[in-house]
């Protein structure tokens, strides 16, 4: 299996801290490609940022499905590795994979080991799009609380090192004030934190990244196949103007699948 892992913001620090903790988190017989969007911010905080990295990642996602990447053949499946899942669920719309964002992924892990979870995040001003992607899930109603720091950050890439206690302190707050039964380290910045706080927080803790990993390998192992009809289905096609080649070109061959039969549809972006 081969996993396509896009960082949607442009800090190859936090694409480092990204690779570091999905290596560790895969199967043995993962592979994984990871890349950082090409333009953007440095990390993404409100809606419209968002907004602006969707187009980042749909730009690579659209590399691999019109088959211009030739590092190794194709890939089984796609990673959105931004909490907040930026460009999700629309995403899914673009290639036959499975893509999977982190935040549906961790939702969904909290989901299965607690009714009530909270989420922990790097400032206040992100705490608006995140409850957006709760309610968005259907989710709100178990979302107990989101906790996050208040203070000016160094750097994007050292907010573990520099609010490790503040972030361990948040968390039993979640548990102990606001009755989580399990905590979510929310962002790609924090990931391989819940490895380093392992036993300090007294319910369950869950990693986006490492969620992100092994929800996504579990969906492409269940072979469910790809949308035809339906909410997901690829987009109609009609007359565009402006779009990159490479983005014109994964939108023609997602289209033309619509008229393949659904057995013969080959399940990886490139040939």
């Amino acid at each position: 299996m081969k996993l396509l892992v896009i960082n949607p913001n442009i800090s190859d620090d936090v694409t480092a801290l990204i690779e570091t903790e999905a290596l560790r988190s895969a199967g043995p017989d993962t592979k994984l490609v990871v890349r950082t969007a090409a333009y953007g911010v440095e990390y993404i905080e409100t809606r419209f940022e968002s907004l602006i990295a969707a187009g980042a990642v749909a730009e690579i996602i659209a590399e691999y499905a019109a088959g211009q990447k030739d590092d190794g053949g194709s890939v089984d499946g796609v990673v959105v590795a931004a909490f907040g899942d930026p460009g999700m669920p629309a995403l899914k719309e673009l290639t036959d994979i499975p893509v999977i964002g982190i935040t549906e992924a961790a939702l969904c892990a909290a989901a299965l080991q607690g009714h009530r979870f909270s989420i922990i995040a790097i400032s206040d001003r992100i705490k608006a799009w995140y409850r957006d992607c709760v309610e968005h899930f259907g989710l709100g109603g178990r979302l107990a609380s989101i906790r996050s720091i208040n203070e000016s950050l160094n750097g994007i890439g050292s907010v573990q090192a520099d609010f490790k206690d503040t972030l361990l302190a948040l968390s039993r707050q979640a548990v102990t004030e606001d009755g989580a039964d399990v905590v979510i380290l929310a962002g790609a910045p924090l990931a391989g934190l819940a490895r380093e706080l392992e036993g300090q927080i007294p319910v369950p803790v869950v990693d986006g990244i490492s969620a992100g990993i092994r929800m996504t390998e579990a969906i492409v192992a269940l072979k469910s196949g790809p949308h035809r009809q339906g909410a997901f289905a690829p987009p109609p096609a009609k007359r565009r103007r402006g779009l990159s080649p490479t983005l014109d070109a994964a939108l023609t061959a997602a289209q033309n699948s619509l008229t393949e039969p659904a057995a013969a549809v080959d399940h990886s972006v490139s040939k």
